[in-house]
């Protein structure tokens, strides 16, 4: 038996990620990374796993880039997985923020915080027959803003600020969807503090 399922027509923006501080307290770099963010604009859960968030597309966006950056301005060697994901058929509307208004509540804080990030991202327009060009046209876009590092198997290489490569992500995630194929997965791996990044930005 099948059962047929349609991309959903939410807006909304789910994100599963994971931080793993390389630090003996890895466990008070994470749950005060998770405290400073300001987490008001979207809805999280943590379990023991992961965590996911779920909102509009500005404010996961601005919310995780803030987790992110309170985790690596410890100092600490940090990696940072995650899965953002639009219009997947099993989302719900029950844990949606969508009536929260567009003002960003951690960007006034974190502007200032410089970071170099060594970071790996991958798209999934799902649906999407001409997958390639939609892939391509988002790498093209790296390099034109430039923070494209390197073609790699499975993923393109970004790097540079991280500002500007979360800037980049989300432009990407905005641009590789449309209103006919609008289910798209990205995948993002990070490295921040590494001692094997070689030319920092």
């Amino acid at each position: 038996m099948t059962q047929e399922f349609s991309c959903g027509i939410s807006p909304i923006v789910g994100l599963r990620f994971s931080l793993h501080p390389m630090a003996d307290n890895f466990i008070e770099i994470i749950k005060g990374a998770l405290h400073e963010a300001d987490t008001s604009n979207v809805w999280m859960h943590t379990d023991d796993v992961s965590t996911v968030m779920r909102g509009k597309q500005i404010h996961v966006f601005d919310t995780v880039r803030a987790i992110v950056l309170h985790a690596s301005k410890t100092g600490a060697h940090v990696a940072f997985n995650g899965t953002f994901s639009i219009g997947c058929p099993g989302d719900s509307a029950g844990d949606v923020f969508l009536e929260k208004d567009d003002t960003l509540l951690n960007e006034p804080q974190i502007r200032e915080i410089k970071q170099y990030v060594s970071s790996q991202f991958a798209l999934y327009p799902m649906n999407n027959p001409d997958y390639m060009s939609v892939i391509y046209k988002e790498v093209a876009r790296a390099k034109e803003y430039g923070v494209f590092n390197d073609s790699m198997h499975y993923a393109s290489g970004l790097h540079g600020d991280i500002h500007e490569v979360f800037a980049f992500l989300e432009e990407a995630f905005t641009h590789a969807r449309s209103e006919q194929y609008k289910h798209l997965v990205m995948t993002v791996n990070m490295s921040i503090n590494s001692p094997s990044h070689k030319g920092e930005a």
